[in-house]
């Protein structure tokens, strides 16, 4: 069984940055394409980002693109989420959530494709 455990959320201010981490154990890491995913209180889930098992292909959503990055290490069953300049509806639960498919398009938006998911970090982004 995968386990899958999100860090890094907390406060912050309009413009800050954070990185949020999200570690896997219990399968081989690299065979897995991984998701960003967040709900905010009285919202649905949503699609943040994808990352390929090899790092080389990353999607985002519309709503962040250009001010977040994903990346992954690995060697140390890791991948991250680098958030810039961040924005009140930024505020949200983030999940992390793993998958063994090789997705594309729309395919890597969707929740059902992700068979693993951690309990989430809570950012909150108040001035």
């Amino acid at each position: 069984q995968v386990h899958v455990v999100e860090s890094g959320g907390g406060l912050v201010q309009p413009g800050d940055s954070l990185r949020l981490s999200c570690a896997a154990s219990g399968g081989t890491f690299s065979a897995y394409g991984m998701g960003w995913f967040r709900q905010a209180p009285g919202k649905e889930r949503q699609f943040v980002g994808y990352i390929s098992q090899s790092g080389r292909s990353t999607d985002y959503a519309d709503s962040v693109k250009g001010r977040f990055t994903i990346s992954r290490d690995n060697a140390k069953n890791t991948m991250y989420l680098l958030m810039n300049n961040l924005k009140p509806e930024d505020t949200s639960v983030y999940y992390c959530a793993l998958t063994p498919r090789l997705l594309s398009g729309s395919g890597r938006y969707t929740e059902e494709n992700y068979n693993y998911w951690g309990q989430g970090t809570q950012v909150t982004v108040s001035s």
